[in-house]
C-alpha cells in the first residue's frame, strides 16, 4: 500500500516534496488555498526580481557612455511591466501545476485544518472534505509582518506585496527596514528615479552581513542620492493630503509620497488546528523541527518559512526533498542532513551581494583562525570590459588545511558566481581546487581563482 502523504502548502517546499515523493511511489495530496507555486514566491520574490531586472536595465542604459555609446533616456511603461510580471507569474504557476499533475499529485483547493494527528478537514470551493494521511508536511509559508503602530492602506502605506504589480511609481518613498528586503526595495525604487530614504535602525545597512559588503552598498546608495537615517526606528506613519509622514523615535521625520514596510515576515501557522494534531509552535508562531524536518509529532513535518529556518526558496526546496526522502525511507541510505550554515544567499541590489558559509566577522568573534583573501573586480579584465568594476571577491579558508569555509561576493552577477564557492564549501574542497580549475578568460570568475591563490 502506498504511503498517504498530505502536503499543506504548494510553495517551493511543498511542491518539491510532492514531486519527489510521487516519483518514489507515494499517494500524494496537496492542499493549497491560494497559489500553487507559493504566495511568498509568486507574490513577493518573482515580481520584485522582475522589477529589479527592469530597473537594472534602466540603470545600465545610463552608463552606456562609458562603453562608447550615447546615453539613452528610458521611461517605464507601467502597463507593459505589469503584463510582464503577470505573464511570468502565470507561466511559473502553470508549470508547477502541470508538473505536479503529471506526477499524479492530487491538488485540492482550500484551507486545511487538523482534526487529529492523522486527519484534516479542507474547506474549499467544493465544500468540506476530510483527508486521512500517514505522513504530513506543513509548508504554509509566511506573510509580511505588520507592526501594531501602523495600518497599511495599499495606497500610500504599503507592505511589500502592495508594490507589485505597480499602480504608479512613487516620486519619493521611505523604506522602513534595512535588511535584505529593504535594501532591494531601495535599489528598485531608486533605479526607477524615485527619491528614496531608508530608515536604518542600526549603524549600517544589512546589519547581519560583512561590514565591508555593507559599506560598498551604502556607498552606491549615497552616490545615487539615497538618504540613510541611521540609528532610527520608525514609530508611526501618518497620511497627508499628498503623501505620508514617517516619524522616528529620535524625533526625525521623513516626508514622502509613499512608505514601504520591509520589516520581516510572520509564519502562517495559525488557523491550522495544530493543537488537534499535537504539533507545537514556538513563541513566534514557528514550528520547531529537527534535522529531518520532523516536528514534535514523528509523522508530521514542517518546511519552508513556517519552520523558522532560513527564509530562502532554495532552502525550502531542499527541505522538501529531504522530507520526501525521509517519508519514503530513503534516509537509511546515503543521506546528507541539510546544513543551513552552508546555504548560499544573494541580495539583488546593484551591485549584487552574495555569500555562503563562515563569515569573517563570525570567525573573528569566535576566535577561530582563518585565512582571508580578497580580490577587487577592478583587477579583472571582464569587469573593465563591462564598464562595472565595483565590488570584490572574498574567500575564507582554513589556514592549516586550505579547505574553503566561506566567501562573499559584491559585484555584477554575484548571485551566479557564489555557486562556485558554495560548491567548494559543501564538498569540503580546498582553495587549490579552485586555483587549479581552468576557468574561462576573460570572465568575472577569474577573480575567484585569484582570490583562492
Amino acid at each position: 500500500m502506498a504511503v498517504r502523504f498530505l502536503i499543506i502548502g504548494g510553495g517551493p517546499a511543498g511542491n518539491t516534496a510532492a514531486t519527489f515523493a510521487a516519483r518514489l511511489g507515494a499517494d500524494v495530496v496537496m492542499v493549497e488555498r491560494e497559489l500553487v507555486g507559493g504566495a511568498a514566491h509568486l507574490l513577493d520574490c518573482i515580481p520584485s526580481k522582475t522589477m529589479i531586472a527592469t530597473g537594472g536595465a534602466m540603470t545600465f542604459s545610463r552608463r552606456l557612455h562609458g562603453m562608447g555609446l550615447e546615453e539613452v533616456e528610458t521611461e517605464v511603461d507601467v502597463e507593459a511591466l505589469t503584463e510582464r510580471i503577470e505573464a511570468i507569474k502565470s507561466h511559473l504557476g502553470n508549470n508547477t501545476t502541470q508538473l505536479l499533475e503529471s506526477q499524479g499529485v492530487r491538488i485540492v483547493r482550500g484551507s486545511a485544518r487538523f482534526t487529529s494527528a492523522h486527519s484534516v478537514t479542507v474547506e474549499g470551493t467544493e465544500g468540506a472534505q476530510s483527508i486521512d494521511f500517514d505522513a504530513c508536511l506543513i509548508a504554509t509559508g509566511s506573510r509580511p509582518r505588520i507592526p501594531d503602530w501602523v495600518q497599511p492602506d495599499g495606497d500610500r502605506i504599503l507592505t511589500t506585496r502592495d508594490c507589485y504589480p505597480p499602480r504608479v511609481f512613487p516620486s519619493s518613498v521611505c523604506v522602513i527596514g534595512s535588511g535584505v528586503t529593504g535594501v532591494e526595495f531601495v535599489h528598485m525604487f531608486s533605479s526607477f528615479g524615485a527619491k528614496v530614504t531608508l530608515v536604518v535602525s542600526r549603524q549600517q545597512v544589512l546589519p547581519g552581513k560583512d561590514p565591508e559588503v555593507a559599506a560598498v552598498l551604502e556607498d552606491d546608495f549615497l552616490r545615487r542620492g539615497v538618504s540613510l537615517l541611521k540609528g532610527a526606528r520608525a514609530k508611526s506613519i501618518e497620511r497627508t493630503d499628498d503623501g505620508v509622514v514617517v516619524k522616528c523615535d529620535d524625533g526625525r521625520e521623513v516626508r514622502a509620497s509613499h512608505a514601504v514596510l520591509a520589516i520581516g515576515s510572520v509564519p502562517n501557522s495559525e488557523d491550522l488546528g495544530l493543537d488537534a494534531a499535537g504539533v507545537q509552535v514556538d513563541g513566534g508562531g514557528y514550528i520547531p523541527i529537527n534535522h529531518h524536518c520532523i516536528t514534535n509529532v514523528e509523522h508530521i513535518y514542517a518546511a519552508g518559512d513556517v519552520s523558522g529556518k532560513l527564509p530562502l526558496s532554495s532552502v525550502a526546496s531542499m527541505q522538501g526533498r529531504k522530507v520526501a526522502e525521509h517519508v519514503m525511507g530513503l534516509h537509511t541510505r546515503e543521506h546528507r542532513h541539510l546544513d543551513y550554515d552552508k546555504a548560499a544567499s544573494a541580495i539583488f541590489t546593484e551591485p549584487e551581494i552574495a555569500d555562503v558559509g563562515l563569515a569573517e566577522a563570525e570567525a573573528f568573534a569566535s576566535g577561530r583562525k582563518i585565512r582571508v583573501t580578497k580580490v577587487p573586480f577592478s583587477a579583472t579584465p571582464k569587469a573593465l570590459i563591462n564598464n562595472d568594476s565595483r565590488g570584490f571577491v572574498k574567500i575564507i579558508s582554513d589556514p592549516a588545511t586550505g579547505v574553503v569555509l566561506g566567501g562573499s561576493i559584491v559585484g555584477r552577477h554575484a548571485a551566479e558566481l557564489i555557486s562556485v564557492i558554495a560548491l567548494a564549501v559543501t564538498a569540503n574542497l580546498k582553495v587549490t581546487d579552485i586555483v587549479e580549475s581552468l576557468l574561462v578568460h576573460p570572465a568575472l570568475s577569474e577573480a575567484l581563482a585569484e582570490a583562492a591563490e
